[in-house]
């Protein structure tokens, strides 16, 4: 799985730093540092909606997701991906074993 945070300049400007070193940490606590790839990545597209994360999934991944039924106004679908917005380094406590630890597959 990859996992890319957006660091542009709006996202950089709310905290993208912290949002990266948060997925480190949970990366690491939760043991799946062999399946999950942490990229940086420039604009997402959602600047209005930063810090923006976006998580590579299968067709059947993104149903499971949907069906996990996140609010819509906090994540954008793609044909291979979920953006989350407004990620920050206090609910990604919640969000990664909620909605992107069930979806890592060795």
């Amino acid at each position: 799985m990859i996992i890319k945070a957006c660091v542009g300049s709006s996202c950089h400007l709310k905290g993208s730093y912290d949002v990266i070193e948060a997925l480190k940490a949970l990366v690491k606590k939760y043991g799946v540092e062999d399946l999950v790839q942490l990229q940086a990545s420039f604009c997402l597209a959602h600047c209005e909606k930063g810090v923006s994360v976006t998580v590579s999934l299968t067709s059947d991944d993104l149903d499971g997701l949907r069906a996990l039924g996140p609010d819509p106004e906090n994540i954008t679908y793609t044909d291979d991906s979920a953006i989350f917005h407004r990620v920050s380094g206090d609910n990604l406590d919640t969000l990664f074993p909620t909605y992107i630890l069930p979806f890592v597959h060795p």
